[in-house]
């Protein structure tokens, strides 16, 4: 997984989604509900031959982006990172290493054409980039994050 992975999995994977909008686990698989046993010799006289169809997947909700970092910033006690500026930052409050080289892989991964030197000009871009990212990917960013 990539460093944009890594971010967005930190983000859009920090909240419980609630009853009813976690995904389910079939039935025999690790983790999910024991198999039904079937019947041996066939079926059973008048019993209907019938698929259990899956439950269809709820809707993906939109994932507001400013809460989770504000509530991740909070529930951490990192009140003083400029997360929504700063990509260091960013990087730092989601438990992300924010060495240059991951920047570097970042900024790859990103399209950055720029010398991959960790310049201001470098750091602003990666962090517009990534929220723009984000909200391509189910991420409600506000503009201030990206403009």
């Amino acid at each position: 997984m990539g460093i944009f992975g890594k971010i967005k999995d930190a983000i859009f994977g920090h909240k419980d989604p609630g009853p009813g909008h976690r995904p389910t686990i079939p039935a025999g698989m690790a983790g999910g509900p024991p198999a039904q046993p079937q019947p041996s010799g066939g079926q059973a006289i008048g019993q209907a031959d019938t698929q259990v169809q899956p439950a269809p997947a709820p809707a993906s909700k939109e994932v507001d982006v400013e809460q989770v970092l504000a509530d991740i910033s909070t529930q951490r006690g990192n009140p003083d990172l400029n997360y929504k500026t700063s990509i260091v930052d960013l990087m730092k409050l989601l438990g992300i290493d924010s060495s240059l080289e991951n920047r570097k892989e970042l900024a790859q991964e990103l399209g950055y054409t720029g010398e991959l030197n960790g310049s201001a000009e470098m750091n602003i871009w990666l962090h517009k980039a990534t929220m723009k990212q984000l909200a391509a990917n189910g991420g409600r960013v506000p503009a201030s994050f990206i403009d």
